[in-house]
């Protein structure tokens, strides 16, 4: 199966979908770049080393990277101070690659092996109990990691979007529900036929 030029610029970035580029996830931004609509030295934890890999990739010069987007720095892995954890859940709706378990008024915890040092739990805890660690070079360079951090943000996109679909779906059937009922019952229906008429004669 022929790859595309997304498929080719998504493979050299790495998979932290922090969103520091702009777009929601590596993948946005990769197809942003395919597209000419997008720098390629937009992305922090790719860094300088990144954007040569980019550049090689595309033929377009190796700019520094844009200070508007971050700075490079080393990447780091979130820590949840158990002690500290409410179990409010803000951190593992936060998460994009769902590294982080717990249940609601339940201690959390960081899966380590599948965290990607996108800090994106750290301005959503309430109490301030994520602390950031060194993340091993091994983890850094690893491209199984990276791989396995894109299947784990888009299963986790594939299932939020099936909950809003589900939700929507649900929201219809109520409202269908409602109107079954005023309709069948003659008060209600006069009712909002008035109101009705009511917003028509505001507008």
């Amino acid at each position: 199966m022929a790859t595309s030029l997304a498929d080719r610029i998504d493979a050299l970035l790495p998979q932290t979908q922090c969103e520091q580029c702009g777009f929601h996830g590596c993948r946005p931004y990769a197809e942003a770049i395919a597209r000419g609509e997008a720098g390629i030295n937009q992305c922090p934890p790719g860094g300088a080393e990144g954007i040569r890999r980019l550049s090689a990739l595309l033929g377009r010069p190796a700019l520094p990277l844009d200070p508007g987007h971050g700075v490079e720095k080393p990447r780091m892995l979130a820590r949840i101070v158990e002690a500290d954890c409410i179990g409010c859940t803000k951190c593992i709706q936060a998460c994009p690659v769902d590294a982080i378990v717990g249940a609601a008024k339940v201690m959390h915890t960081v899966i380590a092996d599948d965290c990607t040092g996108c800090e994106l739990c750290v301005p959503a805890c309430p109490v301030d109990c994520i602390v950031l660690e060194p993340m091993p070079a091994v983890q850094v360079e690893s491209l199984a990691h990276a791989d396995k951090a894109r299947t784990h943000f888009q299963r986790r996109e594939a299932r939020l979007a099936r909950e809003r679909i589900q939700q929507e779906a649900e929201l219809a059937a109520r409202k269908a529900q409602v109107g079954t009922a005023v309709s069948d019952n003659p008060v209600l229906a006069a009712l909002a036929r008035a109101k009705a008429k009511q917003q028509e004669t505001r507008s």
